[in-house]
C-alpha cells in the first residue's frame, strides 16, 4: 500500500484538521481592545513559540467538546449538576502524579456525595490542564522600593521576585502545553482505568467520616453506603461504574495561546479551541466590544462568563446575543461571583431578566472570589462560612424564582493546606505560616472541599424531595 501524505490523510471523526484553523474571522480580535495580556510580541521567541504551538496536536477533541455541551444542556434544564473545581492557578512544579491524583480524587469524592443528594448525574470538570494564567489588578508589583512586572501565572512569568523571573517569556506557553498534555494523560488514566470506581471513591469518603469533626454528616454518608450496598446486592454493573467522564477547563485569558491551539473540526469544518473542553471569560475581560468576547464567540466550545456584583442586566443580555445567538442549551454558562453579602440582593434581577429573554443558560455559583479578605497576619484568605453562605444564597434565589441552580465552581486542592479559615475541622490564622501554599488565591483544602460537598448535597436532597 502506498504511503498516504499528511495533507491527504482523512482525519478521524471528531478530530481536528492539522494546524491552526484558518478562518480569518478568528483573528478579528487582534483589532479590538484587549486587557490582561503579556508584553511579549517583540520577544525574540514569540513567533517561534506560536509556530510551535500551532504544530502540536490538539489537547482535547471536538467530539469530546460536543459531549460536554450535551451534558451542560441537561444541567441547564435541571437534569444534571456541574461540579467544577481545582487550583486557582496551576503551576508547572505541582504537575506531579501525586498532586494531580489528589485533585482528581477530591473532585470524584465530592461528586459521589453530590450525585446522591441531587439524585441526578454530576458533570465532573477540573480547573486543570490549562489554568496557568491569572488576571492581576496591577501590571506591576513593588517591594522595598523595587518595581517589577506582576506575577501572571507560570504560562507568562515566574513567581520569584527577580527581573529574570518576572520577564514575560513566550516559551512558557509551550511549557504550559506540554504540562497540560501530561496532566490530561494522567486524568484520562485515572478516570478510565479503575481509579474512579464508585465503591473505591465511597470508601475514601468513609475515611473522611472517621474524623469526629464530621459527625454531622454521618447520616448522609450512611445513606450513600446503604445505596451502594443495595446496588451491589442487586448485581448492578459496577464494571461500568469503574470509569467516569472528566472534562478540563480554564480561563481563556491568553488569546495568543488559545488562537494557536484552535483547530478546524474534520466533521463540520467549524473551529474548536482545543486547549480545553470548557473555557470561561473572567470578570475583568468580559467587555462586549473587547477581544476576549469576540474570539470566544467564534469557537464551538461551551463558554462560561464570570458575573460579579456590579453586573448590568443589559450587559448580560448583550453577552447572550453575542456568545449564544442561536440560544443553544449547553453553549453558555453564567458563573456568578457576587459575595455572600450581595448574592441575595444582586442575583435575582439577573436571573429574572435572562429567564424572561427566553435564553436557557446554565447558572453556576463561584462562592470563592467574592469573599476574599485579608487575615490579621497578612494572608489573603476566605472564611468557609462566607463561602457556604453564598452557596446557600444561590440556592435560595433560584428556589424562589423556580429556576435551576445548576452547578458549583470552587477553588480547591486535594492537599491539606491551610488557606481558608474555618470549617468543621477548623483552619486558624496561625496555621497559615506553615501550611499556606497558594501563589495566588486561597483554596479550600481536602477536608473543607468534602465538607462543602456534604452541605450542598443536603441542600440538593431537600430540593429534590420538595419538587
Amino acid at each position: 500500500m502506498g504511503k498516504v501524505s499528511e495533507e491527504n490523510r482523512t482525519p478521524l471523526p471528531g478530530s481536528s484538521v492539522a494546524g491552526p484553523a484558518t478562518d480569518p474571522q478568528l483573528d478579528l480580535w487582534r483589532e479590538l481592545p484587549i486587557a490582561q495580556q503579556p508584553t511579549w510580541r517583540e520577544h525574540k521567541d514569540y513567533q517561534s513559540s506560536i509556530k510551535e504551538l500551532g504544530s502540536r496536536p490538539p489537547l482535547v477533541f471536538a467530539g469530546e467538546v460536543d459531549v460536554l455541551r450535551e451534558r451542560l444542556a441537561a444541567a441547564a434544564q435541571g437534569k444534571a449538576f456541574l461540579l467544577q473545581g481545582g487550583d486557582c492557578a496551576e503551576t508547572f512544579a505541582d504537575a506531579t502524579a501525586d498532586k494531580i491524583s489528589s485533585r482528581v480524587r477530591t473532585i470524584l469524592q465530592m461528586a459521589v456525595v453530590l450525585t446522591y443528594g441531587a439524585s441526578m448525574p454530576v458533570i465532573k470538570m477540573g480547573r486543570m490542564a490549562g489554568q496557568f494564567a491569572k488576571p492581576r489588578s496591577s501590571n506591576d508589583e513593588t517591594r522595598d522600593g523595587v518595581t517589577l512586572p506582576a506575577f501572571r501565572g507560570d504560562i507568562v512569568n515566574g513567581f520569584d521576585f527577580t527581573p529574570e523571573s518576572r520577564a514575560h517569556d513566550p516559551k512558557r506557553m509551550v511549557q504550559a502545553y506540554n504540562t497540560s498534555s501530561a496532566t490530561l494523560n494522567l486524568i484520562r488514566a485515572f478516570t478510565q482505568g479503575g481509579f474512579a470506581d464508585l465503591r473505591s471513591v465511597h470508601s475514601w469518603n468513609s475515611g473522611f467520616m472517621a474524623n469526629p469533626a464530621h459527625s454531622a454528616y454521618e447520616q448522609l454518608a450512611g445513606e450513600i453506603d446503604s445505596a451502594i450496598r443495595f446496588m451491589d446486592a442487586c448485581g448492578a454493573d459496577f464494571e461500568a461504574l469503574k470509569r467516569t467522564e472528566f472534562f478540563a477547563s480554564h480561563e481563556a485569558l491568553l488569546l495568543d495561546y488559545e488562537r494557536a491551539l484552535t483547530r478546524t473540526d474534520s466533521r463540520t469544518g467549524l473551529p474548536y479551541a482545543t486547549s480545553g473542553h470548557f473555557l470561561w471569560i473572567g470578570e475583568r475581560t468580559r467587555q462586549l466590544d473587547h477581544a476576549h468576547v469576540d474570539f470566544l464567540s467564534r469557537v464551538r466550545n461551551p463558554i462560561g462568563v464570570k458575573l460579579g456584583p456590579t453586573t448590568d442586566p443589559e450587559d448580560v443580555l448583550a453577552l447572550i446575543d453575542k456568545l449564544d445567538p442561536n440560544r443553544e442549551p449547553g453553549r453558555l454558562t453564567f458563573i456568578t461571583r457576587m459575595g455572600a453579602k450581595n448574592i441575595r440582593e444582586k442575583l435575582p434581577n439577573l436571573v429574572e431578566k435572562v429567564t424572561a429573554s427566553g435564553a436557557q443558560v446554565l447558572w453556576v455559583t463561584d462562592p470563592m472570589h467574592g469573599n476574599t479578605v485579608t487575615s490579621q497576619n497578612g494572608y489573603k484568605t476566605r472564611n468557609f462560612e462566607d463561602v457556604m453562605d453564598e452557596v446557600r444564597g444561590f440556592f435560595e434565589v433560584h428556589d424562589s424564582l423556580g429556576t435551576f441552580p445548576g452547578g458549583l465552581h470552587v477553588e480547591m486542592t486535594g492537599d491539606d493546606v491551610a488557606e481558608c479559615l474555618g470549617g468543621a475541622d477548623p483552619i486558624r490564622e496561625e496555621d497559615f505560616d506553615s501550611l499556606y501554599e497558594s501563589l495566588c488565591d486561597p483554596r479550600l483544602n481536602h477536608r473543607q472541599s468534602l465538607e462543602m460537598a456534604f452541605l450542598v448535597s443536603s441542600a440538593l436532597q431537600s430540593r429534590s424531595r420538595n419538587r
